[in-house]
């Protein structure tokens, strides 16, 4: 039985942090979050500030690679990641593509989760999959804003 890992980031409000809690329960899966080096404040992810921090990485630094505080030590013994994350921009924020970039996900599968305040999963899944090796399997993405039925999600994701 393949191991399962729920990774993701979570912003100000938490909200993907729920999701990625109660879809680890439902997957039996472990949790590992991705943490900033520098944590966001609820300044830095307000998305109609220009100057905001989550603009100024997503839309004028073409390269942000921002730090993650830590390492998912055991990485190599999880065959199945969900990947989740706010939508930010109409895709992942930043963060997550350090997160993707630091490790091999080579024949592994992973099936990105997200959380979106009004859009939908933009171009996150190939923008999470250009970080990755031809060798990793990406899964069609689910927005989850208001799943409540985790069991027959993690069925789908079979």
């Amino acid at each position: 039985m393949a191991k399962k890992l729920v990774a993701y980031f979570s912003a100000e409000f938490g909200k993907t942090k729920g999701v990625a809690e109660e879809l680890a329960k439902a997957a039996g899966a472990d949790l590992y979050e991705i943490t900033p080096k520098i944590p966001y404040t609820k300044e830095d992810v307000y998305w109609p500030n220009e100057k905001s921090r989550s603009i100024q990485e997503m839309k004028y630094i073409p390269n942000c690679r921002p730090e993650i505080a830590g390492k998912c030590e055991n990485m190599d013994e999880y065959d199945f990641i969900y990947l989740g994350f706010p939508i930010w921009c109409g895709t992942a924020p930043m963060i997550v593509r350090t997160f993707l970039e630091s490790y091999d996900f080579s024949g592994k599968t992973i099936a990105v989760f997200a959380t979106s305040g009004g859009g939908g999963m933009g171009h996150s899944v190939k923008d999470c999959a250009s970080c990755c090796s031809a060798e990793t399997k990406f899964l069609p993405g689910k927005l989850l804003n208001r799943t409540k039925d985790f069991a027959s999600l993690v069925e789908e994701w079979k």
